[in-house]
Formats: C-alpha cells, sequence, structure tokens
C-alpha cells in the first residue's frame, strides 16, 4: 500500500491552514445531509462562536455552504449544487483516508455485502478514531483486524471494526453497498 493518503493529507493540511475552516469542511462535507448551528458547532468543535462565525461566513459567501432558519436558529448544510461539492466531498474522504480503507478491504477480504462508516467521522468530525461496520459472508474477521492494526500506522488514526451493527448508533455513511458498487449513495439513520 502507498503512503499517498500521509502525503495527501499533509498537502491539504498546507493548503487549508485554518484548523477551523478544516474542521468545517470536514463536517460538511463528508456527508451532504451534516448540518449545524453556530453555537451548536462551537460547543462540538470547543472553539469560540467568533472564529466559527466567520468561516461559516465565509463559506456561505463563496457559496460551498447553505444556510436556513429554522426554530430560530441559523442553520448551516453543504451545498450539493454547488459545481465543486462533488470534489469536496472526495477531497474530505481521501484526507480521512477513508476511500482507500474501503478499496483495501474490498479487494482482500471475500464476499461483502456493505462497508459503513460509522461515529465521529459519519457525523463530520475528525476525531481520530474510524469506525467502520463491515458486513458480509464468510469474513475473515482476524486478517480484517490484522488489515486495520496496519492501515492505523498508515492513516494514523484508530480504527474500530465492527461486524455486525452496534446496538446504538446515530449516523452512518454506506460507503460500499452490493446493491450499490460505486458508493454513491450517502444515509444518516
Amino acid at each position: 500500500m502507498s503512503t499517498f493518503v500521509t502525503q495527501y493529507s499533509g498537502m491539504l493540511d498546507t493548503l487549508i491552514t485554518s484548523k477551523t475552516r478544516l474542521k468545517l469542511l470536514i463536517k460538511f462535507f463528508v456527508l451532504s445531509t451534516n448540518r449545524g448551528y453556530l453555537r451548536g458547532i462551537a460547543e462540538e468543535f470547543n472553539e469560540s462562536t467568533n472564529a466559527i462565525r466567520k468561516e461559516l461566513n465565509q463559506l456561505t459567501e463563496a457559496g460551498y455552504l447553505l444556510k436556513y432558519q429554522k426554530d430560530n436558529k441559523i442553520y448551516y448544510q453543504a451545498n450539493t449544487n454547488h459545481p465543486l461539492y462533488h470534489s469536496l466531498n472526495h477531497l474530505v474522504r481521501t484526507y480521512l483516508g477513508v476511500d482507500e480503507l474501503v478499496d483495501f478491504v474490498l479487494s482482500r477480504s471475500g464476499k461483502i455485502n456493505q462497508v459503513s462508516l460509522l461515529g465521529d467521522y459519519a457525523r463530520g468530525i475528525d476525531s481520530g478514531t474510524i469506525e467502520l461496520l463491515i458486513l458480509g459472508d464468510s469474513l475473515d474477521s482476524v486478517y480484517l483486524l490484522q488489515l486495520s492494526q496496519k492501515m492505523e500506522v498508515i492513516l494514523n488514526k484508530q480504527i474500530q471494526l465492527y461486524f455486525e451493527k452496534p446496538k446504538v448508533f446515530l449516523e452512518q455513511i454506506i460507503l460500499y453497498s452490493e446493491e450499490d458498487p460505486l458508493g454513491l449513495r450517502e444515509e444518516s439513520i
């Protein structure tokens, strides 16, 4: 496996020097249905509302985010009609290393029915722990766990694998499905 993801994430960090902007891009572009309002995002990121407001305004003015009012709060969400939406979505997923991890799992793990991203990354939070749900017939879980340890070193992130649906999870992004082999469907639960 190449070190492309590690090199790529370093390039993204130098391209986007604002850590707040990078967090916002991850939040809104890892999953199109992710949304948030100023104070909630500030609490989630543990940052000041002024820093979040400045970045939200710039991303909205550039057309990357849409804003709308609901219940006396102004919400922000990715503008999926923006010409660069799909490029940003791919960029964020590559930065997180999720796409390369899924490709590696699919190429060497037998009959996989579905691979889903769970947890913080499914909510758009770069917490450092990638949670993947892998469903399939006759999976080699021992091999997949060994593989996840190797990928942890390459991606510099912790990887938690699930081989059956956890009892509690709020959101998921289906990265691969037998029914949708290109992984074009996003789903929030």
